[in-house]
C-alpha cells in the first residue's frame, strides 16, 4: 500500500483527485485523524525515541 499527501488547493489538483476517484483500485481517504496528528506534531517538535534494535523497540512498545 502506498500513501500520496495531495494539496488539493488548486484546479490542476483537483482534477487529478477527481480521476483518481475513477479508478477501481484507489481508495481515497481524506484528513488524518487526532492520534496522527498528534504523533506528526510531535515528530515535528523531535520528541521521538531511538532504539538500538528491534527486540529493545517492541519492549518499548509494550509498555
Amino acid at each position: 500500500m502506498t500513501y500520496i499527501m495531495i494539496d488539493t488547493n488548486d484546479k490542476q489538483s483537483k482534477a487529478f483527485m477527481a480521476y483518481v476517484k475513477t479508478l477501481p483500485f484507489a481508495k481515497i481517504q481524506e484528513g488524518v485523524n487526532a492520534t496522527t496528528i498528534k504523533a506528526m506534531e510531535a515528530a515535528k517538535k523531535g520528541k521521538t525515541t531511538k532504539h538500538k534494535n528491534t527486540k529493545e523497540l517492541i519492549s518499548f512498545l509494550n509498555k
